[in-house]
């Protein structure tokens, strides 16, 4: 057995979980080396390592049954508009009174758009090519005036790109928020496993970990001690999104409102899919009567055509991953009670240091999902939402949910806010943005306000 001093029982815990191997180099290493893996050995949970190969073993039970989700339907009649009316004045109640946060899930690197950075700090706007963090943080800075209120903005990065992140923000004086109602921390990672439940060395010194998936934002709220300091702060939800969505209504008094109004623990926020095979999750009832999310490559081909008689499809509500939280519900299934989201492993190739060399190897990778935390309660919504005025991910770098089919919904909402006021739209505009800052809705937006008569217009 090697030896460390201060690392006695760590060390023994390693060898009881008879994952010894991780010292194959132990003698070549110096001593700062050996301090890091030690180091990054003491993060590990062998109790739980156990538990997740097991997963491995497993053959998957069949999920409940389940047939399409019941929700909240965009208005048409005056009974239905009323109601929405009704929730956004229960939600402006909520918004003044200081009960809500924002909170961005941006661990994503620009990689698949060409960019070498965080995905939050790529330039996506029509006009002023402001990142998505600028989007993001002016939308709610804007709430904040709006409502008098100081709402804080939770930001998760990845290990890999919270310097990058918390630097956009210093260098863009944090786009004129407070940098104290800016709360950024890292997602949590997690060891993945080898063929035979080994850990897998990254290189002689450190253990290949991976992030343990959107799901794992809702545990470092709690390991990172920010539902604590919501509490504290009288907040009692969190708005949640993911970074890639420049459209999305970040503090949305009707969505807070429709949440508060049924005293929901999780409510989220659909879509009608485009087609049968789009790429989005479908949210299922099960016959427990609880929600959930089954994902497009989850739903089976006879279910994602299947139409109702009106050529409808029956399972039509996509999820565009919004979401409201009451943040004592997070409390409730990130403190070791008796829900909580679980674990999904996927086999992967992983590099590995392997007999003194990288290689690829074929491992067990496992995350967790943040909507597989509607099925813990029946005290939770699906709102409606229209796709044009809440979703234009920038996913690609060119296409279908690339950055320029995003600028070109941009543009699109922001003639019909226009439209919508009354406001009649010089014929030789062809581009338009509005920065969030201005409106972030038509009804921000002053009676009588004149474009300017040009191509491209960006209004402040």
């Amino acid at each position: 057995m090697i030896s460390y001093p201060g690392y006695e029982s760590l060390i023994k815990r390693v060898y009881e979980s008879k994952q010894d191997h991780v010292f194959a180099a132990w003698d070549s290493l110096a001593d700062n080396d050996k301090k890091s893996l030690l180091d990054d050995l003491s993060d590990v949970n062998f109790e739980q390592l156990t538990t997740l190969f097991s997963m491995t073993e497993k053959t998957l039970d069949t999920e409940l049954p389940y047939g399409p989700a019941h929700y909240i339907r965009v208005p048409v009649n005056d009974e239905q508009k009323k109601s929405f009316a009704d929730a956004y004045l229960a939600g402006e109640e909520a918004i003044r009174k200081g009960t809500c946060c924002a909170f961005v899930v941006a661990g994503g690197q620009g990689t698949r758009l060409g960019y070498d950075g965080p995905k939050g700090a790529y330039n996506v706007t029509p006009v002023k090519n402001k990142s998505l963090f600028q989007i993001h943080s002016e939308k709610v800075l804007k709430s904040s005036k709006k409502y008098g209120v100081s709402i804080p903005f939770l930001i998760m990065t990845s290990q890999l790109n919270y310097e990058a992140t918390k630097q956009h923000f210093i260098e863009n004086n944090y786009f004129g928020l407070d940098p104290e109602s800016v709360i950024m921390f890292k997602q949590g990672m997690i060891p993945s496993l080898d063929s035979a439940g080994k850990l897998i060395l990254s290189s002689p010194s450190a253990i290949f970990k991976n992030p343990d998936g959107h799901g794992g934002s809702l545990t470092a709220l709690q390991d990172n001690g920010i539902l604590d300091r919501l509490q504290s702060k009288g907040i009692e939800y969190i708005s949640y999104f993911q970074v890639d969505n420049p459209l999305v209504k970040i503090i949305d008094p009707v969505f807070i409102g429709f949440h508060a109004l049924n005293n929901a623990k999780i409510s989220s926020k659909a879509i009608t899919k485009a087609y049968p095979e789009e790429k989005v999750g479908n949210f299922v009832e099960f016959e427990n009567g609880t929600s959930g999310v089954v994902e497009y490559s989850d739903l089976p081909e006879e279910k994602a055509f299947l139409k109702n008689k009106d050529g409808s499809l029956v399972y039509s509500a996509g999820s565009i991953a919004i979401h409201i939280f009451s943040v004592s519900f997070v409390k409730s299934i990130t403190t070791g009670s008796s829900l909580s989201l679980p674990f999904h492993l996927a086999r992967k190739s992983i590099k590995a240091w392997v007999n003194g060399s990288v290689s690829e190897i074929s491992g067990f990778k496992f995350e967790k999902f943040v909507f597989d935390a509607l099925p813990l309660t029946q005290d939770n919504i699906i709102l409606e939402t229209l796709r044009s005025e809440e979703f234009a991910p920038v996913k690609n770098k060119s296409g279908i949910d690339s950055v320029d089919s995003s600028k070109q919904l941009m543009s699109d909402l922001f003639r019909t806010w226009l439209e919508r006021r009354g406001i009649e739209i010089p014929p030789s505009v062809q581009t338009i943005e509005i920065s969030p800052l201005f409106a972030l809705g038509p009804e921000d937006i002053p009676e009588g306000y004149k474009p300017q008569n040009k191509p491209v217009i960006y209004i402040e």
